[in-house]
């Protein structure tokens, strides 16, 4: 007989699950990954953005902010288990965002086009959904 999940405790921030389990990191990675990278609409493009793009338009310190807050979403998965090889993966793709971005006005244009966080988080949902399948999505 399988035994119904217990309700995940939760801590006000839009409703976000405050465990350790599988399920609720990865609701918090996907909800980090999507103000980070598309929770604003460019208008007249119709271009999904977020603050790292936003953020990264401040000088050097919007690339330190942005860094950072990859550097959380790197964190999380290391806590989850992921092998060390993609944790060095995830942590390229952060390294790459950051030092491109912070060329002036050309950093900017690529933070609009190159999403670390989205491909840190296709890797953890990868690792997720090979090592913990039973999680609901």
């Amino acid at each position: 007989m399988v035994e119904p999940q217990r309700p995940r405790p939760l801590n006000g921030l839009g409703g976000l699950p405050v465990g350790r389990d599988p399920l609720a990191v990865r609701q918090r990675l996907e909800a980090l990954e999507h103000l980070l990278e598309r929770s604003f609409v460019i208008p007249g493009i119709n271009r999904p953005v977020g603050l790292d793009a936003i953020v990264g338009l401040i000088p050097v310190a919007g690339d330190v902010i942005g860094a950072a807050m990859g550097g959380y979403l790197i964190w999380e998965a290391s806590n989850l288990g992921l092998p060390k090889w993609k944790l060095w993966r995830m942590a390229g793709n952060v390294a790459f965002d950051s030092a491109v971005g912070a060329v002036p006005v050309a950093g900017d244009v690529f933070d609009f086009l190159f999403r670390s966080n989205t491909r840190n988080l296709r890797i953890v949902k990868r690792h997720l959904d090979k090592h913990h399948p039973l999680i609901e999505q």
